[in-house]
């Protein structure tokens, strides 16, 4: 056992040759990030839970685009009962004791979740550029069999991206240049190797840039649109017309909110993932552990941002919230 300036003390995960270190910061540091951790992971459940209770059980709201508002706050809200609390440990306690063969789920779950999350951003980015650009035409391009169609690609596409990667063999055995060191016992980091920096990066940036491009069309689009609107003295549609703008410019604002905060969350893990890689994994553990939770940290943005937003939802909190889960599901209008 030693120690550094900080007070910190430096130890053995397990009592084994081979063994990762493990720091054991002062007990009063330790509850704060527990504290934090807790704090995020009951902010990432019960936000995400709250829009799966009201967008199921109102059936007013059972659009396409709740849907897929539905499924992403299942895939959040899945991360943080799953995922978040075995990260809080491992980030407090700097070591894994929920053995291997757990740490390969725990890794599965987490890049499944999110992944299909991420491309559940990227669907819903894609709907609202539809429903503001082409609005005469959306209800018969965006149905409900398309968005199952969204969600079953949004789940599919993480699950064999993931799989081929913890669970094939002969992908693993045949990329053993390309991995780091074999890693000390108590380490939980399987698929932190420079091929796995590089193929990160895409895969979690690409959706940003479609959702980037998606967003600046529909601002173009809304703006265009409210200076017509705007220039219209005397129309009588003029009361829903302007009402139509600022329900657009509210989607493009709630877009570009959402692609803000997914770039904040998102791009630092992402770039330090991909120069770690080439710099022979030098990032201390403690920036890892804070990049990465900046990443979870995502999943409990999203219900603020996509929903809570909207009147209807607010509107159907208050419900459930005043009246109980068993009130009138024909009080709610999407």
């Amino acid at each position: 056992i030693s120690s550094n300036d900080e007070g910190m003390l430096i130890t053995l995960c397990y009592e084994v040759n081979g063994s990762c270190h493990r720091t054991l910061h002062p007990f009063g540091v330790q509850l704060a990030i527990y504290l934090a951790c807790a704090l995020g992971t009951l902010i990432t459940v019960l936000g995400n839970l709250l829009v799966v209770i009201v967008v199921s059980h109102f059936q007013a709201l059972h659009t396409p685009t709740n849907f897929l508002l539905l499924s992403l706050a299942l895939a959040d809200m899945l991360l943080g009962l799953t995922v978040l609390p075995f990260s809080t440990i491992r980030s407090v306690e700097s070591c894994w004791y929920f053995g291997d063969d757990f740490c390969k789920l725990h890794t599965f779950l987490d890049t499944l979740f999110c992944l299909t999350s991420i491309f559940h951003l990227c669907f819903i980015s894609i709907d609202r550029h539809c429903a503001i650009c082409n609005p005469l035409l959306y209800p018969t391009k965006f149905t409900l069999k398309v968005a199952c169609m969204c969600i079953g690609v949004g789940w599919a596409v993480p699950m064999v991206y993931t799989s081929v990667f913890l669970y094939t063999k002969e992908i693993a055995e045949g990329l053993g240049h390309f991995l780091q060191d074999v890693p000390c016992v108590g380490s939980c980091q399987l698929l932190f190797n420079k091929l796995w920096g590089w193929l990160n990066f895409p895969v979690f940036f690409f959706p940003c840039l479609i959702m980037i491009a998606l967003y600046v069309k529909i601002f173009t689009v809304a703006n265009k649109q409210a200076r017509l609107i705007n220039s219209m003295n005397k129309s009588f549609g003029a009361h829903l017309h302007r009402r139509a703008s600022r329900s657009e410019r509210r989607a493009a604002k709630t877009l570009g909110v959402a692609v803000g905060i997914y770039l904040l969350c998102w791009l630092p893990f992402t770039i330090d993932t991909m120069v770690d890689s080439l710099l022979n994994f030098i990032t201390p553990p403690v920036l890892f552990d804070i990049l990465i939770w900046f990443a979870y940290f995502n999943s409990a943005c999203n219900p603020l941002i996509y929903v809570f937003s909207y009147h209807w939802f607010r509107k159907a909190v208050k419900l459930v919230l005043t009246q109980g889960i068993f009130c009138s599901r024909e009080h709610i209008q999407s």
